[in-house]
């Protein structure tokens, strides 16, 4: 087998994959992807199923180093600087590295977490079916806490197919939809068109169990407690501060805070993409309507290898391209009929 090696990590990174689900009933956490979207695209570019197991990478860099045979990688999630050995790698594409060969990762631009997916998944024993860490409850593999530097992650040899891309909808920047409740009830008109209407930001302090926002706090009609029942992915919990929280994979299952809303299914990867700090509106909508987006995300999620392309790598002579004059007519960088690249042992005009 080869194994991928982590040489450099930062926080926030763990292996996850799809959960834990139908095991809440017995108050074990379904933890799983912030993304969904992400993880099964990069499992989608290395022939995996969809909610295999994969690195979960947080803001932070990270670096991987192949050992004892190739192994074959895709990068999917926050855009961000990656290189495998000086050689520009893509998001949503996969390659190859050699046996020895390092991919280098930056910190993430516009959004929180990428996904690494490694061709075969990766090996580790299931705990209550799922490989998926939380780290609070001591549950995931090969290690039930956060990655870091040292670790190694196991995995079958590189097959050597083509490499691959895929073709995504365009993102977009539209509120985040929440359906009311399921105790809206404890919130007057005035503070529902105020949970509306206001900006928000994700706090500094969130994490994989819930995310605070910062905005107008939401005055309760009847106190901030009630009898405690299920929660969900996406529920907003609204404590005794009256600043929200919108719990995520590793929440509880259960609490007492009022829920003034809920974020549909098919924006939840959209929302934990939000970065601390950055502001953000939230929608209403109808049950109709988020039952017809849950149906568009499950044929997105099915339709995933439809969506791949070949990659057809174009390695650019740097030097040529600073040549090339640019300025004064059009050229094709990847074309060297286009342009004429200055040799070494020719002088200039006298």
């Amino acid at each position: 087998m080869s194994k991928l090696v982590i040489a450099s990590i930062g926080p926030a990174s763990s292996v996850q994959d799809g959960g834990r689900p139908g095991s809440q009933r017995y108050g074990l956490v379904p933890s799983g992807a912030m993304d969904r979207l992400a993880l099964a695209t990069a499992n989608a570019l290395v022939g995996n199923e969809s909610f295999a197991a994969a690195v979960e990478i947080g803001p932070f860099g990270a670096s991987f180093t192949a050992r004892s045979g190739a192994v074959r990688i895709a990068l999917a999630g926050a855009p961000r600087p990656a290189d495998i050995a000086g050689r520009s790698m893509a998001s949503e594409t996969s390659a190859t590295l050699a046996d020895g060969e390092t991919l280098t990762l930056g910190f993430a631009r516009g959004g929180s977490f990428s996904y690494l997916a490694i061709e075969g998944g990766i090996a580790g024993e299931p705990m209550f079916g799922s490989l998926a860490v939380n780290a609070r409850a001591g549950l995931g593999s090969p290690y039930p806490r956060p990655l870091q530097s040292g670790d190694e992650l196991q995995t079958m040899e590189a097959s050597g197919v083509a490499e691959r891309r895929i073709e995504l909808p365009a993102a977009t920047e539209t509120p985040i939809r929440v359906l009311w409740g399921p105790q809206d009830d404890e919130f007057t008109d005035e503070t529902k068109k105020l949970f509306l209407d206001s900006e928000w930001k994700v706090s500094p302090t969130s994490d994989r169990m819930g995310y605070r926002l910062e905005g107008p706090a939401l005055k309760h009609l009847h106190g901030h407690n009630i009898v405690s029942d299920g929660t969900v992915n996406g529920s907003v919990q609204v404590p005794g501060n009256g600043q929200p929280i919108v719990l995520m994979p590793d929440r509880g299952t259960s609490g007492g805070y009022p829920k003034i809303a809920t974020v549909i299914s098919a924006d939840l990867g959209r929302f934990a993409q939000i970065q601390a700090g950055r502001a953000f509106r939230f929608k209403a909508v109808s049950m109709a309507d988020a039952q017809a987006e849950a149906r568009k995300f499950a044929e997105l999620l099915r339709t995933l290898p439809d969506r791949l392309r070949h990659l057809v790598n174009a390695d650019l002579n740097i030097d040529a391209l600073h040549d090339a004059n640019v300025a004064g007519h059009a050229v094709n960088a990847v074309d060297a009929g286009t342009w004429h690249a200055v040799s070494a042992d020719v002088s200039g005009p006298d």
